[in-house]
């Protein structure tokens, strides 16, 4: 393939390659600096020492010897004895360049291929470049242009937007990394208690079957629905309370737990109003169910599950797909899904403090539902 003809596969790689063709190094290192860098390693090495990085130096002729990277869109396809640490550019300024006449490859031997002088006023340079970038936001709508677009994987990948959008990656990539081998192995373990495929696959099912969320909350959800649907119109907010009570007492729960119902439903309903308030929801708009929330982090789990090699890219594919189509038996539209999704986040984790989990639910929807590239405006719900 000759350069010319090559398609830069994000906005990153399309930076550095403008600004290497103006010969704009400043715009290099800032758009390095912004960047993901991956270094590539044997698997089994990365498991026998998970806090080592070995980034080795390679000879690519001529006697020149380089340290190379890579940029998330020129990631190799996925490969499972071969995995990548993430880095950044403030960790190859701090790296020990013992060489003074190495370089720094970044996406070496492709259309793309930049090389950097690494001496120490050049990596000088790229601490400062990363310390001006180095507090900016991390949630972006990220798209892989050689991503898969159209068809039922794409329309499970879109299921998953919300945490693609806040973790900064892309939505619709199926491949090497989510974040780093071993950042996915720590947050697995840490976040999910995960430590191995049999534990990836529980907790995917769990997730597959809207198991992991606590189950009042599409409890008191049901009640007010099947109110609606009895009497032709929503119930008002003290009929919903005192029935769903009732169920719950007629269902042996205890006075503790009765109690804990009534109080969901006037935390429901204070959700609601600010998501109306802040356009979650339309003006007479209501949640009917919180499963998003279990169906659009089941799609992550499978990305992240292929990530840690606790899976293959076939059995990461087919629970992306089912997640989507979960998800699209159980609401109406894009813009339902979201509001489930964001309900059940903030139920879980909030406390009502309308704080960093509704103020990334809000982000994420409206990049999602603005954002000329987003799935959500090129694929039709049904």
């Amino acid at each position: 393939m000759t350069p010319h003809l090559w398609t830069p596969p994000t906005e990153v790689e399309q930076l550095l390659h403008d600004a290497g063709t103006s010969g704009d190094g400043d715009a290099q290192l800032r758009a390095l600096a912004g960047a993901e860098l991956f270094i590539g390693a044997p698997k089994a090495e990365v498991d026998a020492e998970p806090d080592a990085v070995y980034w080795r130096a390679q000879e690519i002729g001529n006697g020149v010897v380089v340290r190379p990277v890579l940029t998330r869109g020129m990631l190799p396809p996925w490969h499972p004895d071969w995995v990548f640490h993430k880095v950044t550019l403030r960790y190859c300024a701090e790296f020990q360049w013992r060489n003074p006449r190495m370089l720094l490859a970044v996406n070496g031997g492709t259309p793309g291929q930049l090389l950097l002088p690494a001496q120490p006023e050049h990596r000088a340079l790229w601490l400062r470049y990363y310390a001006e970038r180095e507090h900016t936001s991390g949630d972006r709508f990220v798209a892989l242009r050689h991503g898969v677009l159209h068809g039922p994987l794409a329309y499970g990948l879109a299921c998953g937007a919300h945490l693609a959008f806040g973790n900064g990656v892309p939505w619709n990539d199926v491949g090497s990394v989510y974040h780093g081998y071993t950042n996915e192995l720590e947050t697995l373990r840490d976040a999910w208690d995960v430590t191995d495929r049999a534990g990836w696959q529980e907790e995917l099912a769990a997730l597959l079957d809207a198991r992991n969320s606590p189950p009042e909350p599409d409890f008191a959800l049901r009640v007010r629905e099947e109110l609606r649907i009895r009497g032709g119109e929503p119930p008002s907010p003290d009929l919903w309370r005192e029935t769903a009570a009732g169920h719950a007492q007629d269902l042996g729960a205890a006075p503790g737990a009765v109690r804990h119902i009534e109080e969901l439903v006037r935390r429901i309903l204070r959700y609601e109003a600010r998501f109306r308030a802040d356009g979650l929801l339309p003006p007479d708009g209501r949640v009917r169910t919180t499963v998003a929330y279990d169906y659009s982090r089941a799609v992550n789990m499978a990305r992240w599950g292929l990530s840690a090699r606790f899976c293959t890219p076939p059995e990461a594919e087919q629970a992306i797909v089912h997640a989507g189509a979960l998800s699209r038996s159980a609401y109406t539209s894009w813009q339902e899904y979201s509001a489930g999704y964001s309900l059940g986040r903030v139920l879980r984790f909030d406390g009502e403090e309308y704080g960093p989990y509704h103020e990334g639910n809000v982000a994420a929807h409206r990049a999602l539902t603005e954002h000329p590239g987003s799935p959500w405006r090129n694929i039709p719900w049904r």
